[in-house]
């Protein structure tokens, strides 16, 4: 299941970097001057667009350059979007710690609970 959901976010990563791509490929080329990239990609900002999802949407400027300017550094992989990182950052037994304080006493507010947790691991989340 768990690959099935990686490829799926795969592919929707790669969709929306050809979205991008699709988007500025006009204004990127180097053939251009500044006065006509500009004119093109004020054009661009100015209409809406129809994303991989279906949603339609406007685009500004300057996310547009930066696109443009991340589409020359790095290719099409660099107008990719990268995975997020869902890793949870409180360590489990920090969670664990704090709903067993709360069980023990339901009417404690999370200052309390917080004030306690740092008293006793030196830090709290």
């Amino acid at each position: 299941m768990a690959g099935q959901e990686d490829q799926t976010r795969l592919e929707r990563a790669q969709a929306i970097g050809l979205f991008r791509y699709m988007l500025i490929r006009e204004a990127a080329d180097p053939t251009l001057s500044r006065r006509q990239r500009g004119a093109l990609v004020r054009e661009l900002a100015a209409v809406t667009h129809v994303d991989p999802d279906g949603r339609t949407l406007r685009i500004t400027r300057w996310t547009l350059d930066r696109w443009i300017m991340e589409w020359r550094r790095g290719g099409f992989d660099a107008l990719v979007p990268s995975p997020r990182q869902s890793r949870p950052r409180t360590p489990p037994e920090v969670m664990e710690l704090a709903a067993s304080l709360k069980k023990e006493n339901p009417t404690r507010s999370s200052a309390q609970i917080r004030r306690i947790m740092a008293a006793q691991l030196g830090w709290a989340p």
